[in-house]
């Protein structure tokens, strides 16, 4: 089979063998993969820095058509991710994207919005980005791009128009604000208040980029909010939300 040439974010590595490695990718053309890095363990390896964890590369796969692992035959690293010379809430950060990346994404299917979404928010991260706006900007637009976004105007019940009220109720499971009628038929509810609402519309919106602004009077609640609502999206906590900022640092 021919080689295909991508760029690609270090998602995961996994020993294979003595000598070798599994690398999960984020490919900005082929969605994410597993492919085998063979030799990347040994210490003169072509693959030597290249293969470190949130690193972007140029990368040359030979893709299988079965379920077999895909073939790793070069990697030139493009960037790596150096948040963790700058604090531990920029390293936790990263982690949590490539987390989301992979718990979001299913194999071979191709995302190049998102991939880029992604580009940009390391790129805030391991530069002079506010590491906990970044990541509700970079939540938003997985939410949006890969059509989980929550509704923040229709009821998520009926579709009818929930009323813009001091508080509004959000049903996360339902998948977003629900109407006072809808209310009671909701197995758990968050009541927010509208200026988070608002918020989330703003980081919700096409046209938003990073770096983004967030107001840190909502901050929090937003933050609970979107952790709620991923929680119920994949069905389980991930593991590196209890490490999110609880509170916007100006300076961190």
């Amino acid at each position: 089979m021919a080689a295909e040439l991508t760029t690609a974010i270090v998602l995961r590595t996994i020993e294979f063998s003595e000598t070798s490695l599994v690398v999960h990718l984020l490919t900005r053309d082929f969605g994410q993969l597993a492919a085998l890095a063979k030799g990347a363990r040994r210490p003169k390896s072509s693959f030597e820095g290249s293969l470190d964890l949130l690193a972007v590369c140029r990368v040359v796969l030979i893709r299988k058509s079965s379920d077999a692992l895909d073939l790793l035959t070069e990697a030139k690293l493009q960037r790596r991710f150096r948040g963790a010379e700058k604090s531990l809430q920029r390293l936790y950060a990263g982690y949590y994207v490539a987390e989301m990346l992979r718990l979001l994404t299913d194999n071979h299917d191709p995302h190049p919005a998102l991939y880029d979404a992604a580009i940009d928010a390391l790129g805030q991260i391991d530069g002079t980005g506010n590491p906990a706006a970044t990541l509700l900007g970079f939540e938003a637009a997985a939410l949006r791009l890969l059509g989980h976004a929550p509704t923040t105007r229709q009821c998520a019940d009926c579709g009818n128009t929930v009323p813009r009220d001091r508080r509004m109720p959000f049903a996360p499971i339902a998948g977003g604000v629900v109407c006072p009628q809808c209310r009671s038929r909701q197995v758990s509810i968050v009541n927010v208040a509208v200026a988070t609402v608002e918020q989330l519309e703003q980081l919700l919106a096409p046209h938003t980029r990073q770096p983004v602004t967030v107001s840190a009077s909502v901050y929090a609640e937003l933050r609970g909010l979107l952790n709620r609502y991923i929680q119920a999206i994949l069905g389980t906590m991930p593991r590196m939300q209890p490490f999110l900022p609880a509170r916007m640092e100006p300076d961190a």
